[in-house]
């Protein structure tokens, strides 16, 4: 397929940045795969506010994604109050990106629709009460959201994913007023991008890491590992970001110990008080 000059420089740019190194890939192109790889993580907002209309295309892209069995069992809220942004901002270990966006969105997994639903027409509706069914609901909240962000993305908007919603979730219940079997899953920023502060595109692991054929082989990811801490160290030298250690060491640290989880080791607990039995 013969792409046009400004497509396949782009293509050639995206791939390169995306995975650090160059990435050569014979296959078709377009802007939509150029939106998608474009994407980088906003912190820094203008306080330049949102057209009119711009929430609620959000959302319609948001309602276009699949849905499990159709129970759309997902909602968001949005939030554009200064104040509000800010206590929200406080529960999320303080992350000014939240403050400065213009809308903050906090999605939700939804159980509660579904049972007041049933519950409104007399019928039982016990099978909410299992793993399976909050599981369906932070993926379908998931799916919605990454519709959501990439619509923004597509109309010069900015975004960035808080999942330091999950830091304090019964306090994050109360700001926004959820009921019994709701949970905020994460929050998303939408925004214009200060272009003072730019974003560099961060490199993911090289496709030998993540993409199996056939059958999945740890053993065959050694290489693209050990790869990929390097591109990341580079990385980190590039943007002139002060991090030491490579990813594999930053990524065991992580998972070290229930503490840093950063206080989300009693999340089980904490979605049983809000409702989720998770049998």
């Amino acid at each position: 397929m013969t792409l046009a000059p400004d497509l396949s420089a782009t293509k050639v740019t995206l791939l390169r940045e995306r995975y650090g190194a160059i990435f050569d890939l014979d296959a078709p192109w377009n802007r939509t795969l150029s939106d998608l790889l474009s994407h980088r993580s906003i912190r820094s907002y203008l306080s330049k506010p949102l057209p009119a209309g711009t929430l609620e295309l959000l959302v319609a892209a948001a309602q276009s994604a699949s849905t499990s069995s159709n129970l759309q069992t997902w909602s968001v809220v949005a939030v554009e109050d200064q104040a509000r942004k800010e206590r929200l901002s406080q529960l999320a270990g303080g992350q000014a990106h939240i403050r400065q966006a213009p809308l903050f969105l906090v999605w939700l997994a939804d159980l509660a629709r579904l049972t007041h639903i049933a519950e409104s027409r007399g019928l039982p509706h016990e099978g909410l009460n299992y793993l399976e069914m909050f599981l369906m609901a932070a993926i379908d909240a998931s799916l919605a959201a990454q519709n959501a962000a990439i619509a923004a993305e597509s109309l010069g908007l900015g975004t960035v994913y808080i999942g330091g919603m999950r830091n304090q979730p019964e306090e994050v219940a109360a700001e926004l007023g959820l009921p019994q079997q709701v949970f905020a899953v994460f929050g998303l920023c939408v925004g214009y991008p200060d272009p003072e502060k730019p974003a560099a595109i961060k490199p993911r692991l090289p496709q030998a890491a993540v993409l199996h054929r056939e059958q999945y082989s740890l053993e065959a990811q050694n290489d693209a590992i050990a790869q990929y801490d390097q591109t990341m160290s580079n990385f980190y030298t590039e943007q002139q970001m002060n991090i030491p250690g490579n990813w594999s060491q930053h990524s065991s640290e992580r998972i070290a110990s229930p503490e840093a989880l950063r206080n989300r080791s009693r999340l089980r607990e904490i979605l049983n008080n809000l409702g989720f039995e998770l049998r």
